[in-house]
């Protein structure tokens, strides 16, 4: 017979994963032996700075760095986090109270929610957005009220006094940009009008970073941090997946507002023992890099993105050239928008062998369009490019 019902109510109460159609549809097809060109998860293909991997293989040789960590981190990358920050923002963070390391940001977010939110709070979350910003806050219990990024806004929230309104009031607001999945930047003006926002309505906010090094043409994404009074109201979460190609080694951190940090540092030292030490020891070494690391990996992928856009534009498909991410994000040709963003992009997968996201699973917002990860190189992606345009002329 079995043991029925062993899940929870946060995990029935969670909608079937939209991926799960095309990632299972994928699979099939590599099995079958088709060539699938994989632009769909933002999963980098290169391999980590190679001081870095120097120095988790010397220090994974040393017999006492095998012990337990510090679910906090360690002291010596939280110090040289809050230099980074120093360094790149002009933003002085207390290592003590003010940081703490992740096992990655997406772990970070989940384990925050849990930490801050209780049934039946309102959190203010963008809708499309990064999965995890959505799902972390309905696994706690919280309920979700849509900050909607369209294409009339600019993919930029209007925050405005309605978005509070309700006979509950939110109790925090989840912003990130550079944005994932639309690739939206935005400027320190944005991030004063957060602030004042926040501090009108008395909510907190968290800001994911994620992607702030990876930029082009002359931008530089700025820091929520840097906005006088922006650590009064909230954190920011940064990984080092994306700038330093280090997405399997999950290694983030969490800045700002030391009572949100010491709630995660405090959930955090029940759930776990840290990351394991050599891969800390080795982050140390990322964030002390020269920037011409950052500049290889940042040159990699605006190359890939002026490839897939100029190749894009040239069969017709119409999409802009984003200004940071390792992202696309592509409104739906009108020929096909009657297909809806899911079906489209098993229609790529069908019958041109180009794997994307569709954008309704980043939320009903992102209907209308797909994203396009530039995780392969500009040989796959000019690939893949003839492909579509083999599709597009059918």
């Amino acid at each position: 017979m079995g043991i029925k019902n062993v899940e929870s109510m946060r995990i029935k109460n969670l909608p079937v994963y939209i991926f799960q159609d095309i990632n299972t549809r994928k699979l099939k097809l590599r099995k079958e032996g088709r060539d699938i060109i994989d632009l769909g998860m933002g999963n980098p293909d290169r391999p980590a700075p190679e001081p870095v991997i120097d120095k988790l293989v010397e220090v994974a040789r040393d017999c006492k760095a095998h012990r337990y960590s510090a679910s906090k981190g360690i002291p010596h990358l939280r110090r040289e986090i809050c230099n980074w920050y120093e360094k790149r923002f002009s933003v002085k963070i207390n290592p003590d109270d003010e940081a703490v390391v992740c096992i990655g940001s997406k772990e970070g977010i989940s384990h925050l929610a849990l930490a801050v939110f209780d049934r039946g709070d309102i959190v203010l979350v963008p809708n499309p957005t990064y999965p995890s910003h959505l799902y972390s806050v309905i696994i706690a219990g919280a309920k979700i009220k849509d900050m909607p990024l369209t294409k009339e806004n600019g993919f930029i929230p209007e925050l405005t006094d309605t978005l509070v309104k309700g006979p509950r009031k939110p109790k925090a607001m989840i912003v990130s940009y550079p944005n994932n999945p639309t690739a939206q930047v935005t400027d320190l003006e944005f991030f004063k009008e957060v602030v004042r926002f926040a501090k009108k309505h008395n909510i907190f906010v968290i800001h994911d970073i994620a992607y702030s090094e990876l930029c082009f043409d002359g931008y530089q994404a700025p820091s929520f941090l840097q906005i006088e009074g922006a650590k009064d109201v909230g954190i920011e979460f940064y990984s080092l997946s994306k700038t330093y190609n280090m997405a399997g080694w999950r290694v983030g951190f969490a800045v700002g507002n030391r009572n949100i940090i010491n709630a995660l540092a405090k959930l955090k030292s029940y759930y776990d023992y840290g990351i394991f030490t050599p891969l800390q020891v080795a982050a140390i070494t990322a964030l002390k890099l020269e920037k011409k690391y950052i500049d290889e990996v940042v040159e990699t992928y605006k190359k890939r993105r002026d490839v897939l856009v100029d190749g894009l534009q040239r069969i017709g498909w119409k999409v802009e050239k984003p200004k940071a991410t390792m992202y696309v994000w592509a409104e739906i040709p009108e020929r096909f928008k009657d297909m809806g963003s899911v079906n489209f992009a098993l229609h790529l997968l069908e019958k041109a062998d180009v794997a994307v996201s569709p954008g309704a699973g980043f939320g009903k917002y992102g209907e209308g369009f797909v994203r396009i990860a530039l995780v392969e190189n500009e040989h796959r992606i000019r690939q893949a490019v003839r492909s579509l345009k083999r599709l597009f002329n059918n």
